[in-house]
């Protein structure tokens, strides 16, 4: 009986790749054209948590007031009959800001950094974690593709195998960011190409010039 059970499930193998809609995370330098990349997406809409879509024509939710907000949005996407194939969050160290908010609501503090022990920033993945799960609804049962925006810091990295050297990261906290990145099925990184030129101005002094190329 148990060959049999075998050989029937090594007959239902699937091959190939399977078509599903893509979870994407893009950070970037300011004005780099993050959100213009997410209205090229397929039949965008954006939930937006910042004021920064000025001149780009697409369609978007009302601007966020609350991290409810954010989550009515969702459910609207979800439950309600629509168009839509790309949700685009712009931006998510703005939703931060009103999750940040919302924990402080919960344990009545004026400040995130009230919760003694950094356990503020903890609390806050509980709702990283709801955002993530209706995004993955959308995904999964809708067949939405996620398009998540950010803005980039400039961190110092402690690599194990080099110097500590200074690289860019979402500029979200470290928790945050290790969580979203890792349910990306894609993180990409934007910011303009810029080439470093030396010149010598004598008495051994040298002027580092940054060029950039656009």
């Amino acid at each position: 009986h148990g060959d049999q059970v075998m050989s029937s499930l090594l007959e239902r193998i699937e091959k190939g790749k399977t078509a599903v809609p893509r979870r994407v995370l893009l950070y970037g330098t300011h004005g780099i054209g993050k959100s213009t990349f997410g209205a090229m997406a397929e039949n965008p809409v954006f939930v937006q948590t910042e004021d920064g879509l000025g001149g780009i024509e697409c369609e978007r939710f009302p601007l966020a007031q609350s991290y409810a907000d954010v989550i009515n949005a969702f459910a609207a996407l979800y439950g309600e009959p629509h168009e839509y194939r790309t949700i685009v969050l712009d931006s998510l160290d703005w939703l931060e800001r009103l999750i940040w908010g919302r924990v402080c609501q919960d344990h009545g503090v004026e400040s995130i950094e009230d919760i003694g022990y950094g356990k503020g920033y903890v609390y806050a993945l509980t709702y990283w974690r709801e955002v993530l799960q209706g995004l993955d609804a959308l995904r999964n049962e809708k067949g939405i593709s996620v398009i998540l925006i950010a803005h980039a810091q400039i961190e110092k990295f402690a690599n194990p195998e080099t110097d500590t050297y200074d690289r860019y990261s979402p500029r979200l906290h470290k928790q945050a960011s290790a969580f979203v990145q890792e349910w990306a099925d894609e993180c990409l990184f934007a910011t303009y190409s810029v080439h470093t030129k030396a010149t010598d101005e004598g008495f051994g002094r040298k002027r580092v010039q940054g060029v950039g190329t656009g």
